[in-house]
């Protein structure tokens, strides 16, 4: 790694960091990058050092499954989501029909990622990616195979003139845009959906909604047509059926008595799900091929059912209709600004009143909890609501 304490140590590192950008270069050149545009971005590129820490940073708060999905399908994305259906109806028709991928489902994929482009250039989060990936490439030698490809990726990209390094702003990882892609699907999949001459995750979501529903369709193999799966009502004793492993279609479901949780009927009972229980007594899902093929685009169930089940508010299907145990409802924007309000007057820095969770808030909530004998979870809740407005 590049980071030393000794008296000399950083200069000793930056010695060994730019012979590896000299050695790397073969590989570069190899992969069809010209010496002139390696050189001029990695001959002058300072690696980004705090990416190592971030990779091995444990989570400060531990979020149950509730919590988890509370957060992502907010009030304030909800509703974005909903501006934004009807502002890209064109656009999400065309993808519609070209890919076969919901509009709901990819308006959720696109909340879960950037909040609809809101934080995909926010250097709260984003970052340069070369200077991420050249130190990853570098000097994390647990996935260094990884992060070498991932450059060399990028390199392409600067190459083939989709964007200058200074265009690529992303996660610590690598991911960018509207829907987060790394430099592999940028360059395997990305598409020129607007026809400017180039395929680009930034700027208008045109390309990055359509590359993001290839990605589903190519690598998550999504079925036109198929529902990602339902929340379902259990028989006494259903809950036995729930390996999250034996797959049966809709049919054979039914005739073991499993219902559609909102009443509707299951409509195609042909095609074949699994059950699938997250939590003991919580709510009960059938979910198909199209679940899978979100968990493809990052591999996490509390992801793909947050992801889901937040398309499905979008479209103004409701809620879950089984609670999850000690769960609580989605808190409304004016209640999440309201415990950012009375956060900052006791001193617990929330980054401004905006009714949207983000890490300075849940740190603020974390430590008002810590301070008042709770349990520090940082959930922007209300039962934090609740003891936030007793009496000090």
């Amino acid at each position: 790694m590049l980071a030393s304490t000794a008296s000399g140590g950083y200069a000793l590192a930056d010695a060994r960091f730019t012979r590896w950008v000299a050695a790397f270069k073969p590989r570069a050149i190899k992969r069809g990058i010209s010496a002139r545009t390696y050189d001029s971005v990695m001959g002058s590129v300072t690696p980004d050092t705090s990416v190592y820490a971030l990779q091995r940073r444990q989570p400060e708060f531990t979020e149950q499954l509730w919590q988890y999905i509370n957060r992502r399908c907010s009030e304030w994305r909800v509703n974005v989501g909903k501006e934004r259906a009807q502002e890209q109806d064109a656009l999400l028709a065309r993808i519609e029909k070209d890919y076969g991928v919901d509009r709901y489902l990819l308006l959720g994929l696109w909340g879960m990622e950037s909040s609809f482009g809101d934080v995909m250039d926010n250097p709260k989060y984003m970052r340069p990616i070369i200077p991420a990936l050249a130190a990853l490439a570098y000097g994390e030698p647990r996935r260094r195979r990884y992060w070498e490809a991932e450059l060399l990726n990028a390199l392409t990209i600067i190459e083939r003139g989709w964007a200058r390094p200074a265009d690529m702003i992303g996660s610590w990882a690598g991911a960018m845009g509207h829907t987060q892609w790394m430099p592999e699907v940028w360059l395997r999949l990305g598409t020129d959906y607007d026809g400017d001459g180039r395929a680009n995750p930034f700027g208008k979501p045109d390309d990055a909604l359509a590359g993001s529903a290839r990605y589903l369709v190519e690598r998550g193999k999504y079925r036109r047509g198929e529902a990602w799966g339902h929340e379902v009502k259990l028989p006494p004793g259903g809950h036995r059926y729930a390996d999250n492993r034996t797959w049966r279609d809709y049919a054979t479901w039914h005739k073991h008595g499993l219902r559609r949780a909102d009443g509707g009927a299951f409509e195609r009972l042909g095609d074949k799900v699994k059950l699938w229980l997250p939590v003991a007594g919580g709510p009960a899902f059938l979910v198909g091929q199209n679940f899978r093929s979100v968990y493809s685009y990052n591999p996490s169930s509390s992801y793909s059912l947050a992801l889901v089940h937040l398309g499905d508010l979008i479209a103004g299907r409701g809620g879950f209709r089984q609670h999850f145990p000690g769960g609580e409802r989605i808190p409304t924007t004016e209640e999440i600004k309201e415990i950012q309000r009375r956060l900052t007057e006791r001193g617990f820095h929330t980054d401004g009143i905006d009714g949207r969770t983000g890490s300075d808030t849940v740190k603020a909530i974390g430590a008002f909890q810590k301070s008042v004998g709770m349990k520090p979870d940082g959930y922007a809740g209300l039962k934090v609501l609740a003891r936030l407005r007793q009496s000090p």
